[in-house]
């Protein structure tokens, strides 16, 4: 009877994961299409772009998002190619409301503004619109279609990669590697499987929570959602199978799953619930983006940790030494931990204060970079890493026209002061201001930019215009459009890091301080793994902007990378001093340290290996933003794995002694070895 319960329990835990997975898998193809990349939707209430996107529903119910349809011949436009932008703008009155054909003044291009009509799907408008401009298009007629719908078409076709490319490369990369560690074909499966649960339920969960308007998604938070749970979910495969072949070679298969399961859920648990603390101390942001990353991390970490503690142990108590063939573990085999890391450790060991004191300096060194990072934004048209017909629009137009042709400031005031505002609008980088507008005592100032929407001069001339327009008296003017909207992200981005990281530190000390039941240890983890941030960020400097030649870094970059690294890498702190602490209590600290380091070195540098595979896996997709944090993080946890970890960690806990229990029993017992 006894043996039925033990194979039976993990097989029901199995067949309930099939149901599972079978029913919630679909979702992770179908959170595209509860994913809004608007920025406007993004801002707070509070924000004075987003108070004039409301006030502009007074001028017209209409708001359409316009489109420019910009058209260049080098040697001068020909009837012909008049003849062909009229019809094409009669066909685009069908798609929305049409501006007159105008040419440029050196009458090699012309322009027409397109209106989208809201009630249509803006992708499929945009792309409407570029098959009725470009049918037909004379020979030597260059016709392209850009300005902020164009734009929003083609940021949402370079996050269709998500679904399939994303999933691919991300699982592929992590294939490769389990079967290198595992030098086996059956365990990668079972772990890559816990994965792809964890997806299945994270993705129904955000898509339910999405469709019923409970928080926002876009696509990087689905990107980071698909990566996370991935790494997540091997990460803490890899810490239960490392316990389970340990445990496996002096018991059967259901009592090693048992043991290793009671000892790898404390240190699972407090790494996935820092993290779910962490990326939820996102919910302080002003921005929506930034609140809906939050809960959305958060799901994700939940459900990989849900499906690696139940379901992966369902399947090692079923297949037992069969997991690890061909080569399976040996009973009574050694498992004191040894080899590379064994030398590690005893390297340690012999000049702990000479390898901390030394780590610690290299990693300021490369800190000192940090204020390189060029993160007071980006131009719309720098978000693309690969060439978009937006972008090669916006330069011709910018050729020929104003640059912000097609997506200009919006200034709202009261009416009476209608002519004042709009001398006042006038600033250096207007080429044109003009009232196009009158309603409910407010008037619609339409300012016509000298630059690009987005770009950092365009940034530059919004900031001179609100200070000139608010400086009408009783005019009660404010700037709205695409460019203050970038720079209300800019400004709101800079609050939220004044915010949230404080938020951070505090509460990944809680979790640590109770988890160690220690003041002292939390310190000293927090702090070398801010310093690991620092260096990350500064190496990322460094190699943005002489390397890769990157033009900036959104706002958000900083916070982004603090929150997942601080939370990552606090990470496998946990996991190397919990066991520790486990080995320190029947070994003494010093011991202790050296032995937990050789126990856990090869699972731990494995975990940070597929994380950072798994987040360098965004770079897929071409955008900037996730170009950026993939590079950060990843760069980050190895640095974290491979020197944070490794070197720094042990060598001040050795140099610190046993007084980094501090105020617990452990730190006072005299039982221990001489330190």
């Amino acid at each position: 009877m006894r043996t039925t319960r033990r194979w039976l329990v993990p097989a029901v835990v199995l067949v309930a994961w099939l149901a599972l997975g079978s029913l919630a898998g679909p979702f992770a193809g179908r959170l595209a299409e509860v994913s809004e990349n608007d920025a406007a939707g993004f801002l707070p209430a509070s924000a004075e772009s987003t108070q004039v996107t409301e006030l502009q529903r007074l001028f017209s119910d209409r708001q359409g998002v316009p489109a420019v349809v910009v058209a260049q011949r080098a040697d001068g436009l020909t009837a012909a190619d008049r003849d062909h932008l009229a019809r094409a703008a009669d066909k685009a009155s069908a798609l929305g409301e049409v501006s007159p054909v105008l040419p440029s003044d050196d009458g090699a291009a012309a322009r027409v503004i397109v209106a989208l009509a809201p009630a249509q799907e803006p992708a499929e408008s945009v792309a409407a619109l570029r098959e009725a401009v470009g049918e037909g298009a004379p020979p030597g007629l260059t016709v392209l279609v850009t300005g902020p719908a164009a734009q929003g078409a083609d940021l949402g076709e370079a996050f269709g990669g998500i679904d399939g490319l994303l999933l691919l490369v991300a699982g592929a990369v992590v294939a490769v590697i389990l079967v290198v560690v595992y030098r086996s074909p059956l365990l990668p499966l079972f772990v890559l499987l816990s994965a792809v649960f964890a997806l299945g339920v994270a993705s129904l969960v955000v898509y339910l929570l999405a469709d019923n308007d409970v928080l926002a998604l876009n696509g990087q938070s689905q990107g980071i959602l698909f990566i996370l749970v991935f790494g997540a979910a091997t990460d803490y495969a890899l810490l239960l199978v490392a316990r389970y072949r340990e445990e496996l070679r002096n018991a059967d298969k259901y009592t090693a799953t048992a043991r290793a399961w009671r000892a790898t859920i404390q240190p699972i648990a407090a790494s996935a619930g820092t993290v779910i603390l962490g990326v939820l101390c996102l919910l302080f942001s002003d921005l929506n983006s930034n609140r809906g990353l939050g809960p959305v991390a958060a799901i994700g970490i939940a459900a990989a940790l849900v499906s690696a503690m139940t379901f992966l142990p369902a399947v090692l108590a079923l297949a037992g030494r069969a997991a690890f063939w061909p080569f399976s573990p040996k009973p009574d085999a050694p498992s004191d931990g040894g080899g590379f890391w064994g030398k590690v450790a005893s390297r340690v060991g012999r000049a702990p204060r000479a390898i901390w004191i030394a780590t610690s300096l290299a990693l300021l060194a490369l800190a000192a970079f940090f204020p390189q990072l060029k993160a007071s934004g980006t131009a719309q048209s720098d978000i693309f890493l690969t060439p978009v017909e937006s972008v090669a629009g916006q330069e011709l137009l910018s050729r020929h026209f104003p640059g912000g042709t097609g997506a200009p400031t919006i200034v709202v005031a009261r009416a009476e002061h209608g002519e004042a505002v709009t001398r006042a609008a006038r600033v250096d980088g207007v080429a044109d201001a003009r009232i196009t507008g009158q309603a409910q005592g407010l008037v619609r100032v339409e300012a016509v930019l000298s630059d690009p929407a987005g770009s950092e001069a365009a940034v530059a001339t919004v900031q001179r215009l609100r200070e000139a327009v608010h400086a009408v008296p009783g005019a009660e003017a404010k700037a709205g459009g695409p460019t203050a909207q970038l720079l209300d992200t800019q400004q709101t981005s800079e609050r939220d890091r004044q915010v949230i990281i404080p938020i951070v530190l505090v509460v990944i000390f809680a979790v640590l301080a109770l988890l160690l039941r220690s003041l002292l240890a939390p310190l000293m983890l927090i702090a070398t793994v801010v310093l690991s941030f620092a260096a990350t960020m500064g190496v990322s400097a460094l190699v943005f902007n002489h390397v890769l030649g990157f033009p900036g870094a959104d706002p958000v970059v900083p916070l982004f990378g603090f929150v997942f690294l601080v939370a990552l890498g606090i990470d496998y702190n946990i996991f190397l001093m919990t066991r520790v602490r486990e080995e320190a209590a029947a070994h003494g600290t010093r011991d202790g340290t050296l032995r937990g380091l050789r126990l856990t070195g090869a699972v731990i540098t494995s975990a940070g290996v597929v994380l950072a595979a798994t987040f360098a896996a965004l770079a897929v997709l071409p955008i900037l933003f996730l170009a950026q944090i993939a590079f950060i993080v990843a760069f980050g946890v190895l640095l974290d794995t491979l020197v944070v970890r490794s070197l720094l960690v042990p060598a001040l806990t050795l140099d610190i002694g046993r007084r980094v229990w501090w105020p617990s029993a452990l730190s006072r017992r005299n039982a221990e070895q001489a330190e």
